[in-house]
């Protein structure tokens, strides 16, 4: 049975009603004229986002992604050092004693599994200070993941296995030149390092563009869109804050007129009671110009890990 009859017929109720009712709704806008803008919060990219997520940015459905650092980043460390990477199946059981002696060995954990610094981080770091070098050299100016498409599409990167590249959603997006949103990222390892070579002196801080050079990307992005765009926020904040803040911004402070988003679906296990942008639910938006009351809505609290591969294998009817 492929995944969209299996969840037709057995995701019925509750959060999973709310997931079938979501990935029923979102491919008939997406096999319509319909795009999808996807943010990507919490460790999506580790969590191997990219066995479903690269399918979607090859079959077209895909019109942009906005990301934190982190996940931006940890695509391309699985892609070049994935063979070096260290499963923990049993992670719960580990204590302090333990943690310490990952940290002896190079290994940064992520729940269940581990970055091996020297193979993944400071493999890539040694790219792109390359990269970096050049461009305060030449006084040239990028966005963050500018440097790291270019990076993916020369001939520096050693032979990446074919298997690990189609499973690579940020190799596809290199290719399709896909317009990304990095907001705040320098909280993330190589924005770090960046940071840390700036200090140095190595490097000129003014290669990488800022958030507001972002902001004013994604204005002239949404202004000439002509398909309907669909808003899917996998977890909360400013991954999903930051992009879906562009319609009020264009309404209200730009005083242009543009469509609001044309559908709306959260995955977060968030709650609006603690207060929190990322628990707050679709029906707040309308009050800040994001959404109408029209607007098709879904909220499902539930697992990110789980509920993605599921809707988009839907859209994709593996």
């Amino acid at each position: 049975m492929k995944i969209r009859a299996f969840v037709d017929e057995h995701f019925r109720h509750f959060n999973a009603g709310e997931l079938q009712r979501a990935s029923a709704s979102l491919t008939d806008l997406l096999h319509g004229e319909g795009k999808l803008f996807l943010t990507l919060a919490g460790a999506m990219s580790t969590a191997e986002i990219g066995r479903s997520l690269a399918e979607m940015i090859r079959q077209g459905h895909v019109a942009a992604i906005s990301c934190t650092g982190a996940n931006l980043e940890e695509d391309l460390f699985k892609l070049v050092a994935g063979e070096h990477y260290v499963d923990l199946p049993h992670y719960a059981d580990l204590g302090p004693a333990d943690e310490a002696l990952l940290l002896e060995q190079h290994l940064n954990r992520v729940t269940d599994t581990c970055i091996p610094e020297e193979e993944a981080i400071r493999h890539i770091e040694d790219h792109l200070m390359a990269l970096w070098t050049t461009a305060s050299r030449e006084l040239t100016t990028l966005l963050p993941h500018q440097f790291l498409y270019d990076l993916l599409l020369s001939d520096k990167l050693e032979a990446v296995n074919s298997d690990a590249a189609q499973h690579s959603w940020l190799m596809e997006a290199a290719k399709a030149n896909l317009p990304l949103y990095v907001p705040g990222w320098e909280d993330s390892t190589l924005g770090n390092i960046f940071a840390a070579r700036c200090s140095q002196g190595l490097v000129n801080p003014d290669i990488i563009a800022s958030g507001t050079q972002y902001m004013l990307h994604l204005i002239a992005f949404y202004k000439n869109q002509t398909s309907p765009l669909a808003f899917l926020q996998s977890g909360g904040g400013i991954a999903g804050d930051f992009p879906i803040c562009v319609v009020p911004l264009l309404h209200q402070d730009l005083e242009d007129i543009v469509p609001l988003w044309s559908w709306f679906a959260q995955i977060t296990d968030a709650t609006a009671s603690y207060g929190g942008y990322s628990g707050a639910p679709p029906n707040e938006k309308i009050t800040w110009g994001k959404l109408a009351v029209e607007t098709p809505k879904f909220n499902i609290n539930s697992d990110a890990t789980i509920v993605l591969p599921l809707l988009f294998g839907y859209v994709l009817d593996l």
